[in-house]
């Protein structure tokens, strides 16, 4: 049997809760908040980020672009 609860609390409530925490408990809750802030971020970037978008041919355009880039700047880097 699963019983679900679900209550409506304010975030001036939910703050005021959070500050009767004891120390300890406080920073187990920031930890989880910071933990699914990141998921959340790293959810939206995945998301904006389709490996379907990049083909073979662009990704080694891209990959001698960087190429050449470097090795232009080690040739400036020479004659110092």
């Amino acid at each position: 049997m699963k019983t679900e609860l679900q209550v409506d609390l304010s975030f001036e409530k939910i703050l005021s809760i959070v500050k009767q925490l004891p120390r300890r408990q406080k920073v187990l809750l920031s930890r989880e908040l910071e933990k699914e802030l990141i998921d959340s971020k790293l959810t939206k970037l995945l998301k904006s980020f389709k490996a379907n978008d990049l083909d073979d041919e662009l990704l080694c355009k891209e990959i001698e672009n960087v190429r050449q880039e470097l090795y232009e700047g080690q040739g400036d880097q020479s004659h110092f």
